[in-house]
């Protein structure tokens, strides 16, 4: 039981030490080892037109010989054709390509 306090203590103290940056990283680093049920919708005004569930992550496009990020996201999802919020048998998970020009989004945890 000390070893586990112990471990506590320093991986605590190892994060207080750690710039905000930082912490957002290993935060970001877990949660895409652990995953989430993310959920993308795509807007169109004040309507939801495309969503797409069971997200991991989102990832930057890199490019191939440069290394610089590319002005798009991409990721797999479940597409929600008819807008229930829950995967149904009959939805495929699918890849999907989001644009950083004028894209009306919004990525969120699933709270279901």
């Amino acid at each position: 039981m000390k070893f586990v306090t112990y471990l506590f203590l320093i991986t605590s103290l190892a994060l207080a030490s750690c710039t905000q940056e930082q912490q957002n990283t290993i935060s970001r680093s877990v949660q895409n080892w652990t995953g989430t049920n993310g959920v993308l919708e795509f807007y169109a005004g004040d309507k939801v037109v495309r969503r797409f569930l069971k997200i991991d992550k989102l990832s930057t496009a890199m490019g191939t010989e440069d290394n610089r990020p590319r002005p798009y996201r991409y990721g797999y999802g479940v597409l929600d054709e008819n807008f229930n919020m829950v995967a149904d048998a009959n939805e495929k998970k699918v890849y999907f390509e989001v644009s950083d020009y004028g894209s009306n989004y919004i990525f969120f945890e699933n709270p279901r």
